[in-house]
């Protein structure tokens, strides 16, 4: 069984691909430029780009991990289909049918569509929130200072690794075709909690400065964000402030296994933060 794994030097793909090749299965590492992309000698590294579809090496390929394409997963899903690929995982979102024009489930939504039209063996992989998504806080954080609006949204943030880890299982293991994994981290927590744990890890003293919604908008606007998107990131912290998320338990149902907390998360990239 050969693997395809597209988006392999992404955030999640390049974890895809440890995750196969520890468990010794046989995989095609896709990249742009296998020089810069410093795959793992076991892989089979192969040059292409989901965005140019005819570029993909799908020939004796069986199953394929598929990075989230609105653009081109039509002509994904056609090449595909002509080379006989039988299986198929791809990456979605949690923000699936919130029902915003702004929202990046809209985009997964046709993912979704078109892989299942085509005819695949399927499964859906919708993560919430990445715990990476607070790598931007670094800078704050060193100052002793996160602003942020909506202290009180509480979601389930999830890390890459066991994102990936699920992908892996799925991809080798039976019972998943036709099936919608909704994944999370293993505890609700909120923007201001996250900041207390960054806290104690990096045992320093770190403030959370709550900002109004307004205040947020402008920061956004002014790093550059479009306005659709920023109305949709605050709709969102909104709602999780009146509505906290609640864990999913499903990583840990496929993994066997307890998720990555927060805090673990956090230990690992104190060199980034300090």
């Amino acid at each position: 069984m050969t693997i395809l794994v597209t988006g392999a030097t992404g955030s999640v793909g390049r974890l895809v691909v440890d995750e196969l090749l520890a468990a010794g299965k046989a995989v095609r590492a896709l990249t742009v430029d296998p020089d810069r992309a410093k795959l793992p000698q076991e892989a089979e590294v192969v040059v292409g780009s989901l965005a140019k579809p005819e570029t993909l090496p799908l020939k004796g390929i069986d199953a394929v991990y598929l990075a989230p394409m609105a653009r081109t997963v039509r002509r994904f899903c056609e090449l595909a289909a002509d080379a006989g690929v039988e299986r198929v995982i791809a990456l979605s979102g949690s923000s699936v049918g919130d029902g915003h024009e702004a929202s990046s489930g809209n985009a997964y939504a046709v993912v979704e569509a078109e892989v299942e039209k085509a005819g695949f063996a399927w499964t859906f992989l919708r993560p919430g929130s990445f715990m990476d998504n607070t790598l931007d806080w670094a800078g704050m954080v060193r100052a002793g200072e996160v602003r942020l609006a909506y202290g009180g949204s509480t979601q389930t943030p999830i890390d890459l690794g066991d994102i990936a880890a699920v992908a892996a299982r799925v991809l080798t293991t039976g019972g998943h075709v036709g099936a919608t994994h909704v994944l999370s981290g293993p505890e609700a927590i909120s923007l201001r909690g996250q900041v207390e744990i960054l806290a104690a890890v990096l045992g320093k003293d770190i403030r959370f400065h709550e900002l109004t919604p307004d205040e947020q908008r402008a920061q956004w606007l002014g790093f550059g964000l479009p306005e659709q998107v920023a109305d949709w990131l605050l709709t969102g912290f909104a709602a999780t402030t009146r509505h906290p998320q609640v864990p999913t338990g499903v990583v840990e149902d496929l993994l066997g296994r307890p998720g990555t907390t927060y805090a673990e998360w956090a230990g690992k990239r104190r060199a980034h933060f300090a």
